[in-house]
């Protein structure tokens, strides 16, 4: 057994706790999502930062604050470590001196999901999980596929039947059963549900089991470690289910805790989804603790066409504590920007990632970021599997 300072888990709703050692799904007192806890105090009196850089890269370097016990129902591909790269021309263009793309795109299934699967499905495999299920735009079932066969369990995903193609057959490839729904990825899910209820598969969807968030909390240690343990100043990110912004939320907290972070200054976190599909948009400038529903929600990018997040009440409090905001771009502007980063960089980005770009050209715009100031655009996936987006 490897050690872990995993604890229990905690509703991010109500604060009621839950035991770790048993499958777990959402809250059994207000059914919103569960956070793992850590004994943060013994970690820090046994971790130190310089000796979890001088481990070398990957996901599992940080192995003590994620929630696998046992080394052995690790299941990996060789996920984490993705470059932060310094994008000197569009910087120049922006007046931006310090500007850069965490490029999740360069992940074994080339997106940031296979950060929260590797996490997930190894714990499912700790858990004695056989059979695990989850809606999905395309990535998040393409990871769970791949991980899934590495680890012997059966995978199920349900996704939109416009999904991109390659996303399908990257799962279907992996050995899932994969099953095209006529709707939303919200519909995608009352599937998955419904097998649930019937004792089918376990649910893997975003933010309904609480370890998918671990995984993708590493992207915020990755951040840290690569500023030389301070945080950069601001960190634009799409949001669909926003696991991927509530988990770095999570691991700044954590990094404080353990006294990791030079600078106690967060980064002011910007929300970026498709004028589609803007939820958390609404609801930020509505000022509202919950985002309703988005009506006949639409965008090509498939990951942020997610209508209705359990997860929305913690981005929210993430956006507004860390001084941040949400913006919606429209799907012109954000394939036009596709082609502007490959040009101007040579990176081939998704148009969720590209969509980062066009909000911090309306941020700079509008005056709200500084020249001088240290600004991340999360890529969070590779522009090949959007091929027909491009002219």
């Amino acid at each position: 057994m490897s050690e872990t300072f995993l604890t229990h888990l905690e509703c991010g709703a109500c604060g009621a706790s839950h035991e770790a050692a048993e499958p777990q799904t959402v809250c059994k007192k207000c059914e919103k999502p569960l956070l793992a806890r850590y004994d943060l105090a013994a970690a820090r009196r046994s971790l130190r930062p310089d000796a979890m850089a001088a481990r070398g890269g990957g996901l599992w370097k940080w192995r003590e604050l994620l929630p696998v016990r046992d080394d052995a129902s690790v299941v990996t591909l060789g996920e984490g470590s993705t470059p932060l790269i310094p994008t000197r021309a569009l910087g120049r263009k922006l007046r931006l001196a310090r500007l850069f793309v965490k490029d999740e795109g360069q992940m074994p299934t080339g997106s940031f999901k296979a950060r929260g699967l590797a996490v997930a499905i190894s714990r499912a495999k700790e858990l004695g999980i056989r059979r695990v299920a989850l809606p999905s735009a395309g990535n998040a079932g393409a990871a769970a596929a791949a991980y899934g066969a590495r680890a012997g369990l059966e995978v199920t995903v349900f996704v939109p039947k416009d999904t991109p193609v390659a996303n399908v057959k990257e799962t279907v490839a992996a050995g899932a059963v994969v099953h095209l729904v006529d709707g939303l990825i919200t519909d995608a899910g009352r599937f998955v549900s419904a097998g649930v209820a019937e004792g089918k598969w376990f649910s893997l969807a975003t933010l309904r089991e609480p370890y998918r968030i671990e995984g993708k909390k590493t992207m915020g240690y990755e951040l840290a470690e690569a500023f030389d343990w301070r945080l950069p100043d601001v960190v634009v990110y799409p949001t669909g289910g926003g696991t991927g912004l509530v988990g770095m939320w999570k691991a700044f907290e954590e990094m404080e805790a353990l006294g990791w972070l030079r600078a106690a200054k967060r980064p002011r976190m910007i929300s970026v989804q498709a004028e589609g599909c803007a939820p958390i948009v609404r609801a930020f400038d509505e000022g509202a603790e919950f985002a309703r529903p988005f009506e006949n929600a639409h965008t090509s990018a498939s990951g942020l066409r997610v209508p209705s997040a359990i997860g929305d009440f913690l981005m929210l409090r993430a956006i507004r504590a860390s001084g941040g905001c949400a913006l919606a771009v429209s799907d012109e502007e954000m394939i036009a920007a596709m082609g502007e980063i490959a040009r101007d960089e040579g990176l081939l980005v998704c148009p969720e990632g590209a969509a980062c770009l066009v909000a911090l050209q309306k941020l700079v715009a509008r005056g709200q970021v500084g020249a001088d100031e240290s600004i991340v655009l999360f890529n969070t996936g590779t522009g090949l599997k959007y091929l027909e987006l491009l002219p």
